[in-house]
């Protein structure tokens, strides 16, 4: 892995982040745009699509971590987790 994370990261991620930063600055705009104009549907809305926007920086972050987990069990510097047990293992 490299100094920076934005080098290694993969694809999925960085099509994520971008995803996330136009919904997000659509919402602002649109944010700005309602409230210089008294209309609280417009508001609403905006407020929905900044939502939209941090749900997609959520699921990023979720991306990042594990292609990170999965960069440093590659590199011998975590251990695989252990196959979970079902419960019919216990009979």
């Amino acid at each position: 892995m490299t100094n920076t994370p934005w080098e290694a990261a993969s694809p999925r991620y960085k099509k994520l982040v971008f995803t996330a930063m136009a919904i997000m600055g659509t919402g602002i705009i649109l944010a700005i745009i309602g409230a210089n104009i008294p209309s609280l549907p417009t508001v609403y809305t905006a407020i929905g699509i900044m939502i939209v926007g941090m749900l997609c920086h959520i699921a990023g972050m979720v991306v990042r971590a594990k292609d990170a987990r999965q960069w440093r069990i590659d590199n011998g510097l975590a251990a695989p987790r252990a196959p979970k047990r079902s419960g019919n293992d216990a009979q």
